[in-house]
């Protein structure tokens, strides 16, 4: 009697839990067209469930990171917000453990640990920008015209610009941050201009890129790029509709 009333409980774990009857290629598959349809969090689901059967696969884990980018950047609740960059920071790691060959995946790495530095106060966020640094460097010595890498080293030099000058003089002198004596408005304008140039269609591109141009004072750039954001008509990644809001609040500040 207990197993005959066992078989039927079975069977329905079985139809209500369908991710374990699918196979690791048919779920990453099934991220792929959540990602397609700007879903990251379905996708990220879907990715998580093939990583649960292949914790090594580097492209997997690649999209898995992109993935909790993506959602982890379009929230407003900055726990949640930390949390999901955290973990896209470990799946980058992973992934550039399983390949360090691809400029994908030092790249994925350099901006997950970026945007988890912009979630600390100066102190950590100086331990953060030498390997920042270092991961993005590592992309472009791979491939020279990696978009995301030349975006990273954009920010990374307008970023360290934006520290306050007893900011930065703690950094430097206290935090073992010499490194950031390096950056300066010319790198940050030059690296995004070239990231705009090499992958023009991306908005997150154009949009640091007016923040820059806002920053050194070139405000007819700055006022032309953010309108070229906002009047943008195709749609390439999830937070674009984010990016032209953050571009109309950036432009109407600079009127």
């Amino acid at each position: 009697m207990r197993l005959q009333h066992s078989i039927p409980l079975l069977a329905a774990l079985l139809v209500a839990t369908p991710t374990f009857a699918q196979d690791s290629p048919t779920l990453v598959t099934r991220g792929d067209s959540a990602r397609a349809a700007f879903d990251p969090e379905t996708a990220l689901t879907a990715y998580e469930a093939a990583l649960a059967l292949d914790s090594t696969n580097a492209d997997v884990l690649a999209k898995a990171s992109m993935s909790a980018m993506d959602l982890g950047e379009s929230l407003a609740d900055k726990g949640r917000q930390k949390e999901l960059f955290r973990k896209a920071e470990r799946y980058a790691r992973g992934a550039l453990a399983a390949d360090s060959t691809s400029a994908e995946n030092w790249f994925h790495l350099a901006r997950a640990v970026g945007r988890t530095a912009l979630t600390m106060g100066v102190r950590d966020r100086v331990k953060y920008a030498v390997e920042i640094k270092r991961l993005a460097e590592r992309s472009l010595a791979i491939d020279s015209s990696h978009a995301g890498a030349l975006h990273v080293l954009g920010m990374w030099n307008a970023e360290v610009k934006r520290l306050s000058g007893v900011e930065l003089f703690f950094a430097r002198s206290f935090l073992g941050g010499g490194v950031l004596g390096q950056a300066n408005w010319k790198n940050a304008v030059n690296y995004m201009e070239q990231a705009v140039a090499s992958d023009p269609g991306r908005l997150t591109h154009r949009l640091d890129l007016a923040g820059v141009y806002a920053d050194v004072g070139e405000k007819e750039k700055a006022r032309a790029t953010y309108e070229s954001v906002i009047n943008e008509q195709t749609r390439t990644d999830f937070n674009d509709p984010l990016y032209k809001k953050q571009a109309e609040a950036a432009l109407k500040k600079l009127r």
